[in-house]
């Protein structure tokens, strides 16, 4: 455990009934003359646009929508999004979706003067600072970027995902809104459900971990546990999409304080070479890692099972054993594709995936059981 350790939080964070209607006040604090709205078609169609705009238009502020969001986007395809917002100039930029929207949103943050674009801020992070203040409505319960300092996007001359790492990304302002998720697709909600569940394990296990991060992380894993199944399964149970909200924001605290591991290291090739939606790609990935982590994180698994279910009387290989149980019944249940031959991908491309897997130290250091390149070879193997 690291005997140093710090945590970054956004300024302020609104949750609960009725939290979207802080946006007029939140504007006017924060004297916003032009406000930029990233989002996507997607978002648009559902509807779910209308719920924060209908707040700003007891605003002076003047809006400017920015939907063209590709989902999952390269680098090229944000720094298109961000050059077009440029030209607005706004004072705040306010983001409304899941990861790669808020991300974009993030970088937009420190790239508004043009100096930079996003492909030398992935080469060196220290080349910007924050111009624009930023406001995050998530409308997944599962990516964390509204609490992150991470903005994740495509190479594809790489065929890899590059996360892009600054603290001046930490957003200013957060709503958690649970009608924001209430009409969200179950496999969206599944998958994006099981990202934060990745999130808090990895970070409560991570070679980073420390004091900070466990809080969160902790706290994350115990909501996520017991509200996932009925905030996908049911779409009127808002008290649990609510806690997953929040479970998803503590998942995300805890990546800052600490940081994920082998799942999401073994995750970016599917996404960067094969476009397999973040969430599914680490839901398929939860199980062959965390068996194979197992006999180095069995007392902090234990520990974790203690803290979300009990155990009295149980041995600390029956409670390690036994989170990971619980772990494949929600993958199971909530119908995530376990296998990579449902997106084409076969025993040819495994060569590439592991050279590519490899490539992700950034997190391969965080993972407590050394990843070697015949150790993801195998994890990968599992999943064909």
């Amino acid at each position: 455990m690291l005997t140093r350790y710090e945590l970054k939080l956004p300024r302020s964070v609104y949750s609960g009934e009725g939290a979207l209607d802080r946006i007029p006040e939140l504007l006017e604090k924060h004297g916003v003359k032009r406000l930029a709205l990233f989002s996507d078609r997607a978002i648009e169609k559902t509807g779910l646009l209308e719920l924060p705009l209908s707040r700003i238009r007891k605003t002076e502020a003047q809006l400017q929508c920015f939907l063209d969001l590709a989902p999952e986007p390269s680098y090229m395809e944000a720094q298109a999004v961000i050059d077009e917002c440029r030209s607005f100039q706004p004072d705040m930029i306010m983001a409304v979706g899941g990861g790669s929207v808020m991300d974009t949103a993030k970088l937009a943050s420190l790239l508004m003067t043009g100096e930079h674009s996003v492909k030398e801020l992935a080469d060196d992070t220290g080349l910007a600072g924050k111009t624009v203040k930023t406001m995050m409505i998530p409308t997944t319960a599962g990516t964390g970027a509204e609490a992150t300092p991470n903005a994740i996007v495509a190479f594809p001359e790489k065929q890899l995902k590059i996360g892009i790492v600054s603290t001046e990304m930490i957003p200013d302002e957060v709503i958690l809104d649970a009608e924001m998720i209430k009409r969200l697709p179950r496999p969206i909600a599944a998958s994006t459900g099981i990202d934060a569940l990745c999130h808090a394990i990895e970070c409560f296990t991570s070679n980073k971990a420390n004091p900070f991060s466990d809080l969160f992380a902790l706290q994350a894993l115990e909501l996520i546990l017991h509200n996932i199944e009925a905030a996908c399964n049911d779409p009127d149970a808002l008290e649990a999409k609510n806690k997953m909200l929040i479970g998803s924001f503590y998942a995300g605290v805890a990546i800052t304080a600490s940081g994920t591991t082998g799942v999401h290291a073994l995750s970016y090739p599917l996404g960067g070479r094969y476009h397999i939606a973040h969430g599914v790609s680490n839901a398929m990935l939860l199980m062959p890692v965390m068996h194979f982590n197992e006999p180095v994180c069995r007392p902090l698994f234990a520990k974790a099972y203690e803290r979300c279910f009990g155990g009295a009387g149980m041995s600390e290989e029956e409670k390690s054993l036994a989170l990971l149980k619980r772990f494949d019944e929600i993958v199971k249940g909530l119908d995530i594709p376990v296998s990579l031959q449902a997106f084409g991908i076969g025993r040819e491309d495994l060569e590439e995936l592991v050279s590519a897997g490899m490539e992700v130290k950034r997190l391969l250091v965080n993972n407590m059981r050394t990843i070697t390149a015949e150790d993801a070879r195998e994890i990968y193997l599992q999943l064909m």
